[in-house]
């Protein structure tokens, strides 16, 4: 009867090992599936500088193209920062999840 439980519990912590496996590899495709859209969205702001840049007719045209520009970069940085942190946030909240789940399941075997 022992040999069963101890089954039991081999196969309840890979059950838990492939939910925590799930879990990160759900939040990597996220980070990545965003951080792929804001290179596009970079490229996009890029192009429209380059063709607000060519279709300048004066040098104060060119200098609000120069702003226009720089203004969505600095936007785009402080929310490339967000992302970083929230990812940060959500990769530490599911490894502590890991821990926390792996010493509860430990000290559970240790003591029975």
């Amino acid at each position: 009867m022992a040999h069963n439980e101890s089954q039991n519990e081999r196969g309840g912590k890979i059950f838990w090992l492939t939910e925590v496996q799930n879990e990160l590899f759900e939040r990597y495709q996220q980070a990545n599936k965003r951080w792929l859209d804001r290179a596009q969205a970079e490229a996009s702001a890029a192009s429209e500088f380059v063709s607000k840049l060519s279709s300048a007719r004066s040098i104060p045209d060119a200098m609000t193209a120069y702003q226009d520009w720089g203004t969505r970069r600095f936007e785009m940085m402080a929310e490339d920062a967000k992302h970083v942190l929230d990812d940060t946030q959500k990769f530490w909240q599911s490894g502590t999840h890991m821990l926390t789940n792996g010493f509860a399941s430990k000290s559970a075997g240790l003591s029975s």
